[in-house]
């Protein structure tokens, strides 16, 4: 007993490190006006006539913007409405479904534990999830019975496999080959969330029954592969994959409305999921596995690392600019700047992108080729966004970050995305 008493003292410090403090001091984000830092209040006004306009139009049912430079909010702004009915108005603090901007988060944590001397990125995922050991590759698929054969995989899934997208493992609902649909619906897996009680462990192991696109390596193709590294967390650091984002990201980064599934007293500040009906709009009917009414229903017991958080405008700009500080805000050290270096290098050559940008180990990242072309921000530019119309950038040379965040789905003549980017460069006054 006295043996097991020591070895448990030796493991658990392991587990329990938080957040270092740092010699740098970068001040959380506050308001302040555009001219104190270089940016021009009369041209960011064209964001707002954008955003009017494409309401007036019927693109999207309303808009919050969020501007920042130099670690100050310069422009943070609600238009149009958070309802189907039109009776609600948004607000700058309503919160968002934020899809696969969870992404970005997740590989953050990941690398947070990797900064820890836990593994190194080429190292297989099956030495902590067994079930991914011996990975197979789907050669021929019977459509009338879903029944499949498969051939093995050259390599194993690496854990940069499933940063960068190159893993193989498809994306359920979502995946563009109607096969993998098929296999994800037949294992049981859920993207996002659970009506019924399944754990992130149980799911990702039916995710590792479903056989790969391709071997390991060879192309990038989006996929759950972040939603293997939220179970990964859990099993390196000891903790659930929520309570780890909370305690050691959230809480000292302020992210105070950053959430898998909403406390309730929270529950009203949660924006309407809608869809174009006509000329107006409607709940979202959305098919599938997905859940329209996540995160207030289901059983809440999935945290998917690649789509499951929701969050407001300002807790991700805050998240953004911890990047921009290279690592630190408000004298928390959550990652190295070598290591911030290290994400936004690129790991996968030419397997995505067309020379303006490329994938990183979190985001997508602007090459000199996409700066000269206009409108994507200056080299090193790094964005995204999610499925339910929400995006997001930040140009470290400019110092400046942008988020755009809507609720939809369907509404294809929705142009704000890119205009917003754009518009936002056009205020650099400086």
């Amino acid at each position: 007993m006295k043996r097991q008493f020591y070895i448990l003292f030796l493991i658990l410090p392991i587990f329990c490190w938080t957040q270092t403090s740092s010699s740098q001091k970068s001040l959380l984000l506050s308001n302040a006006s555009p001219e104190s830092v270089g940016m021009c209040a009369e041209r960011l006004a064209r964001i707002d006539r954008v955003c009017e306009q494409a309401i007036a139009n019927g693109d999207i049912p309303g808009a919050v913007v969020l501007v920042a430079r130099k670690g100050k909010i310069v422009h943070h702004k609600a238009f149009g409405m958070a309802d189907e009915a039109g009776k609600e108005p948004l607000r700058t603090d309503h919160i968002f479904r934020i899809a696969s901007q969870t992404k970005a988060i997740t590989a953050t944590a990941v690398m947070m534990l990797w900064e820890e001397g836990h593994f190194r990125l080429d190292d297989p995922i099956s030495r902590w999830i067994p079930e991914f050991k011996n990975p197979k590759v789907l050669k021929k698929f019977q459509y009338s019975d879903t029944t499949y054969t498969t051939v093995p995989a050259e390599r194993e899934i690496t854990i940069r496999h499933l940063l960068t997208h190159t893993s193989g493992i498809g994306y359920g609902f979502i995946d563009p080959d109607e096969r993998f649909q098929m296999l994800f619906q037949k294992e049981g897996v859920r993207e996002v969330s659970s009506i019924t009680p399944l754990t992130t462990a149980e799911n990702i192991k039916r995710v590792a029954q479903v056989p790969l696109h391709f071997n390991p390596g060879e192309k990038y193709l989006y996929s759950m592969g972040l939603d293997v590294l939220g179970y990964f967390i859990e099993i390196v650091s000891g903790m659930s994959f929520d309570e780890f984002l909370q305690t050691r990201l959230f809480e000292p980064l302020g992210m105070n409305d950053t959430h898998f599934y909403l406390p309730p007293e929270k529950a009203d500040r949660l924006v309407a999921l809608l869809e174009p009906a006509g000329k107006s709009w409607k709940k979202s009917t959305i098919q599938g596995t997905f859940d329209p009414n996540y995160p207030l229903s289901g059983s809440k017991t999935i945290c998917s690392g690649g789509a499951g958080l929701s969050s407001t405008a300002k807790d991700y700009a805050t998240f953004l600019q911890m990047y921009l500080n290279g690592g630190e805000l408000n004298g928390t050290r959550f990652l190295s700047r070598t290591t911030v270096q290290s994400v936004m290098g690129n790991h996968i050559g030419d397997l995505w992108g067309n020379g303006g940008s490329y994938y990183g180990l979190a985001f997508s990242v602007v090459t000199k080729k996409g700066q000269d072309k206009g409108g994507e921000g200056s080299i090193g530019t790094f964005s995204w966004g999610g499925a339910f119309n929400t995006q997001y950038f930040a140009d470290p040379k400019e110092e400046i970050i942008g988020v755009i965040l809507k609720q939809t789905r369907n509404a294809w003549g929705d142009k704000t995305g890119w205009q917003f980017k754009q518009l936002v460069g056009q205020a650099v006054d400086d």
